[in-house]
């Protein structure tokens, strides 16, 4: 008799968790075993089942699901992280793999495809969605330079809490980190995407998906 697959299913919507939950379970050969809503729960569920493969949105309140994904690698090098995100761009994708994620499943995939890319996962081995690697792979080609890719994992992050409204000393406290490091990496991330205000930022992380527009 096979083992079943443990699954700690990560979204901040209820009711999309519990679409999720259905659609894995009645497979027979996995199950949720824990559900969480944001990035710090998801860190915490997946200390508590690390043998789980973690799936995660990249949304999520608080710390993003690249964050967290990066922090349970640091705790773990083997451990397996699945993203299943709204998101389709590559930028996404490539954050979410150098974060240490084994897989990125798009949520306009077919309902099959993250029932396979659990799977996958679970055996250590790499997954992506077909419209993720067809993104990822348009991306390496010439004159597809974004400049958000020259931003490091952490600058990233900082970068999307920033524009997503959050305060210098708010974003410390959500990344154990002093209000000094926030603020040079603040400084940092205008100079690389040659940003002169906060406003442009945020106008850049609305043009890339980042954040969602408030007029919407």
């Amino acid at each position: 008799m096979s083992t079943a697959i443990d699954v700690v299913l990560v979204d901040d919507h209820a009711v999309v968790r519990e679409g999720y939950r259905r659609l894995l379970e009645r497979t027979g050969d996995i199950q949720v075993v824990a559900e969480g809503a944001s990035g710090e729960e998801a860190y915490r569920l997946f200390c508590a089942h690390d043998h789980a493969v973690v799936v995660m949105d990249i949304n999520l309140p608080g710390m993003s699901g690249i964050e967290a994904t990066r922090r349970m690698i640091a705790r773990q090098p083997n451990a397996k992280v699945l993203v299943f995100s709204m998101h389709e761009d590559a930028l996404f994708g490539s954050r979410a793999l150098q974060a240490g994620a084994l897989g990125y499943v798009t949520k306009a995939s077919a309902p099959e495809v993250l029932v396979e890319a659990v799977r996958e996962v679970s055996q250590s081995r790499i997954y992506l969605s077909r419209d993720m690697a067809q993104e990822l792979a348009l991306q390496t080609m010439p004159g597809q330079q974004v400049p958000l890719n020259t931003l490091s994992p952490r600058e990233f992050e900082v970068f999307r809490q920033l524009a997503e409204g959050r305060s210098i000393a708010e974003i410390a406290q959500v990344l154990s980190l002093s209000q000094k490091t926030v603020a040079n990496y603040q400084s940092l991330i205008k100079q690389k995407l040659e940003a002169d205000t906060s406003a442009q930022m945020v106008w850049i992380a609305l043009k890339r998906g980042l954040v969602s527009n408030p007029t919407e």
